[in-house]
């Protein structure tokens, strides 16, 4: 199209311009069916004379209307040459757009808006009608964080369903997760009738629909099923909690979680500490107990975050699952295999180093094999490396042969050789608890328990040297068994091991009728017996025989845990955490890894207007690390109860300037509903200042988006 305002039959301040359609575009394409498009631009332009002649259009009239023309047609064509037909509706929003412009150039050109699709459906392909649209949908893939706040009829809720499947197809997410408030039932969902899914689907339809629109709805009922779409209230999404006096593993040893602060240190799944990010109370809440096969448990809430693996995901190419409680219960065998596996330490715990008296492994080895109760301690083994061992062990001190297989540690004088009359270890033993105890009383005093990695497998490798040793398995690994009489050990050898990133499985076979060994004496008490498995890397044995047959055998192989069991253990009060661990895992009782953030997820909050500050603040540190959050809403219909202040309205005012968070602003302009929504939209806000002298941030948001902001 060539303008020609100089033409000397132009009245002043008026302008021609021409504009030829290629021969392989037909004018129908450029006109419309009937001409409707040429109407609509007629319409739009009712001062400028435009004219059809064959393939030639040409308008006469003010020059900067037939400047927009020009430009008009120009973007048409665009649209057209990627086969996409214009409509009516396209044409209309174009010259708003190019009017918008204000003799400026725009960023955005109306045929870079409407060509920018961004999911194809069933033929049917969904992208950005508005320029404030293309903004939105574009501060999506920039930003963790956008709320998108504007009137019904925007598309706010839909251009963010869409990026969610996009996202979801593409794998930069495992899951979606859509919430709204249900204020309307107060958020009390219990009186209503029916199963939850009936009581939740009148204010998550939408949702739904949208869901319908853009996926196979064959699909949809699986994808829930396997937790890869979550639909629930927003008074679901916090209930992720443990009972306050569940424990929790911190550098200092376990804690109550409704103890901590937030700045206090957790121990997360790579054993290093982590800070606390957020404690939030939960109130009461129903309580499930949660078992693995092991015999590890712990207590959580049914909506309570667990990273899982199936046994159809274990291939190295499947991420781990994120999966509620309550999504669980019911599935946990796949014919009588355990279907979902729980991940494990990665690395050893990091405690901090402890000052301790003796050695850790000779304190493991005496233990195992040492005579506390009498005035001198003593040992018994007949294995001379297991006597030189625990000589080598405690510096200072030499084994004295009492007979058979007993010895006893003498001290050494500083010249060496000479035996001294007091038992050193027996005054190490003293400032001990476990001097004194018989073998069904022994235990592991605290200060070894919780120490370094380096102390904790040393201690660990003298009581398998002395009372453990390796078993091959059919599959070609080896399991490591100890025995004990004493319960308070065998649970510290326990504790010991899944500290250490291992799995222990106890049994106890009866004294009664039990085989008796080399030794005169009748079996008093019942014996524990603990299966091990260990880590690659982590070296169970010292003693070169037993360490040997470890090798030997296959090594330890991969330690893993499997859910057993959920059920129902009553009501308490509960708290979750937030931790600033990459992963969001945190040990929890017998070493369990559990997290209460949402990762990998494109987590969609609808109708945000109707939650109160407590619940936007609760909402928007769930957020977990690949994740990203959509919060939609309409400030100008708030159904909160009198006195409620909206916390979509607050949250502008709190989080303004945070990097990677935006606020896109959509006007009546963007309304892609009936024509008759843009126009009761924009009645109802000049009644508003009318009436009231308020100015709402949609004003503002028009404001700043016509200012490129």
């Amino acid at each position: 199209m060539t303008q020609t305002p100089t033409d000397q039959a132009l009245a002043p301040g008026q302008a021609r311009a021409q504009f030829t359609v290629p021969a392989k575009h037909p004018m129908v394409m450029v006109l419309g069916s009937g001409d409707s498009l040429l109407r609509v631009i007629e319409d739009a332009f009712p001062s400028t004379d435009i004219h059809v002649r064959g393939n030639e259009i040409s308008a006469v009239g003010d020059a900067k209307e037939v400047a927009v023309i020009q430009r008009l047609f120009d973007e048409m064509m665009l649209v057209l040459r990627t086969g996409q037909p214009m409509t009516e509706d396209a044409v209309e929003r174009s010259i708003a757009m190019l009017r918008d412009e204000n003799g400026e150039a725009a960023v955005e050109t109306p045929s870079e808006v409407l060509t920018q699709n961004i999911l194809s459906s069933r033929g049917r392909t969904i992208r950005p009608k508005t320029l404030n649209q293309k903004r939105y949908v574009d501060a999506i893939d920039k930003h963790t964080i956008v709320f998108g706040i504007g009137p019904a009829g925007t598309g706010k809720t839909y251009l963010a369903m869409a990026k969610a499947v996009q996202a979801l197809q593409s794998k930069q997410v495992t899951r979606i997760i859509l919430t709204r408030p249900a204020v309307e039932a107060g958020e009390r969902l219990g009186f209503l009738p029916g199963t939850l899914y009936e009581k939740i689907d009148p204010y998550l339809r939408p949702l739904y629909d949208a869901l319908h629109d853009m996926l196979d709805p064959d699909s949809i009922p699986k994808l829930m099923a396997n937790g890869t779409i979550e639909v629930a209230p927003l008074a679901y999404m916090r209930g992720r909690a443990q009972p306050t006096f569940t424990n929790v593993l911190t550098p200092d040893g376990w804690r109550p979680i409704g103890s901590l602060e937030v700045g206090d240190l957790v121990i997360g799944s790579d054993g290093e500490p982590t800070p606390v990010l957020g404690v939030y109370p939960q109130g009461e809440r129903d309580i499930y107990r949660i078992s693995a096969q092991d015999g590890s448990w712990t207590l959580c809430c049914g909506e309570h975050l667990w990273t899982v693996r199936a046994a159809a995901d274990q291939r190295p190419d499947e991420p781990w699952r994120v999966l509620e409680t309550q999504e669980m219960i019911g599935k946990l065998r796949a014919g009588h295999a355990h279907r979902y596996e729980l991940p494990m330490l990665t690395e050893p715990v990091r405690l901090p180093d402890r000052e301790v008296p003796m050695d850790p492994y000779a304190l493991g080895l005496l233990l195992g094999d040492g005579c506390l109760t009498g005035p001198t301690t003593s040992f018994s083994t007949g294995d001379p490396e297991l006597a030189h061992a625990r000589e080598a062990a405690l510096s200072g001190v030499v084994a004295r042969a009492e007979g058979g297989p007993d010895h006893v540690p003498n001290g050494v004088s500083a010249r060496g050789g000479v035996l001294t009359a007091e038992n050193p270890v027996t005054g190490m033993l003293r400032t001990l608890d476990p001097s004194g105890t018989r073998a069904h009383t022994r235990f592991v005093p605290d200060d070894y328990l919780y120490n370094s990695a380096e102390v904790r497998l040393a201690l660990l490798q003298g009581l398998l040297d002395s009372d453990g040793g390796p078993g091959a398995q059919q599959d070609g690994t080896c399991r490591i068994s100890y025995t004990t009489t004493s319960t308070a050990l065998r649970d510290d050898v326990v504790d010991l091991v899944r500290s250490l990133g291992g799995v222990a499985y106890t049994r106890r076979p009866q004294a009664e009728g039990r085989r008796q060994g080399t030794a005169a004496a009748r079996h008093q008490q019942d014996a524990h017996v603990v299966d091990i498995r260990l880590p690659e890397g982590i070296e169970p044995f010292r003693l070169a025989r037993k360490r040997d047959g470890y090798r030997a055998a296959g090594g330890g192989g991969r330690p893993m845990r499997f859910i057993d069991s959920i059920e129902p253990a009553g009501r308490e009060e509960t708290v979750c955490i937030q931790v600033a661990a990459e992963d969001s895992l945190y040990v929890t009782q017998d070493y369990l890894l559990t997290h209460n953030t949402l990762n990998d997820a494109f987590i969609i909050l609808d109708e945000a207007q109707n939650t109160n500050p407590e619940q936007m603040k609760m909402f928007l540190t769930r957020l977990g690390f690949d994740s990203r959050i959509v919060i939609t809403g309409d400030i100008t219909q708030v159904d909160l109860p009198g006195g409620t202040k909206s916390g979509l309205r607050q949250v502008r005012e709190i989080l303004d300037g945070v990097p990677d968070v935006h606020f896109s602003t959509l006007t009546s302009q963007d309304v892609v509903r009936h024509k008759l929504v843009g126009r009761i939209v924009d009645a109802y806000e000049k009644y508003d200042s009318r009436n009231d002298g308020r100015t709402d941030g949609r004003n503002e948001g028009r404001r700043e988006s016509r200012n490129g902001k």
